[in-house]
Parts: structure tokens; C-alpha cells; sequence
């Protein structure tokens, strides 16, 4: 199962350089719209580094989860809780990267903005992105709509937020 982990992970590898492509673009109008609401009320610019680097986050994971999909790839959706997990070891390592994709999302999201700070908010915050990824996947076929896939990513998106919330902890 965790060569099958490894060998995706491996393959994204190749779509780095279009992430770095979009990210580049992407992190500066994030970072420069957020600086602009923080100025109209009256608050101090970001941090650039983390912001930069949630929205680098962001490029990759819509790379990987709609870009590098063919279009007409898998149409359909699966609405059965647990359907993926057990059924052969492809499969649990899909689960696993479902949730690994999504601890960036949770630490850097906490480490970029003060609302995400909240475990519970960057969760939901988490279910949401990825509610939205598997709408876009299903309208558009560029993915198969799994509710274990929205599971998976918000466990992702807790955990990482946990992991960010404890750092933080531990460093006061």
C-alpha cells in the first residue's frame, strides 16, 4: 500500500513546475487581496511568507485534483460512506492521499491567516474546499464524486490544523 502512496506522489512530481507556474500569479493576488481588505480596516499588512505559501498550496491542490485529470476521465459519483477503504490496496492508498493532501491545508492555512488559527473553522473550512473540488470533478468529469473523499480531505485539513495548533502550543 505505501508503494502505491509512493509512486503517486512520484508521478505528481511532474506537474510541479505548472504549479509553480500558477502559484507564482495566484500567491501574489492572494497576498495582495488580503493586504487590501487588512488596510481598509485598518490592520497591519500579512506576513507575505505564509501567505505566499498557502497559495502555492492551493495551485498544487488544484493541479492535482482537476488539472492533471483528463476530461471525461471518470464521470459519476459515489454516495456510499466507507466505499473505498479495504477493498484492495490501490484503493486504501487513495484514502491515505486524500488525507495527506489535505494537512497542508490545515497547517498552512493556520500558519497563514489568524481565522484558521481555530481548529473547528479551518475544518469546516477543509469540508468545504473539498466539497467544492468534487462538484467541479463531477460536473465537469474531470474525477469521480466520492463522499469518502470529502472525509478523507477534512480529516487531512483537522489533522493538519491539530498538528499546527500544537506546534503553536508547545512554542509558548
Amino acid at each position: 500500500m505505501l508503494k502505491y502512496v509512493y509512486e503517486d506522489m512520484l508521478s505528481m512530481v511532474r506537474h510541479l513546475p505548472w504549479s509553480f507556474a500558477l502559484g507564482l500569479p495566484f500567491a501574489a493576488i492572494l497576498l495582495w487581496g488580503i493586504n487590501f481588505l487588512r488596510r481598509r480596516r485598518g490592520k497591519a499588512p500579512a506576513a507575505a511568507l505564509p501567505v505566499i505559501a498557502f497559495g502555492f498550496y492551493l495551485s498544487v491542490l488544484l493541479i492535482i485534483t482537476f488539472l492533471s485529470r483528463e476530461s471525461g476521465n471518470k464521470a459519476g459519483a459515489d454516495f456510499k460512506l466507507f466505499s473505498t477503504w479495504g477493498i484492495n490496496k490501490r484503493n486504501n492508498a487513495f484514502v491515505i492521499e486524500n488525507v495527506l493532501l489535505f494537512l497542508p491545508f490545515g497547517f498552512l492555512g493556520g500558519w497563514a491567516f489568524e481565522a484558521m488559527r481555530n481548529v473547528l473553522c479551518c475544518t469546516m473550512l477543509g469540508a468545504a474546499v473539498s466539497v467544492g473540488i468534487e462538484c467541479l470533478q463531477l460536473v465537469t468529469g474531470r474525477g469521480f464524486f466520492q463522499i469518502d473523499d470529502i472525509l478523507t480531505n477534512t480529516l487531512g485539513a483537522f489533522l493538519g490544523s491539530l498538528v499546527f495548533w500544537l506546534l503553536r502550543r508547545m512554542r509558548k
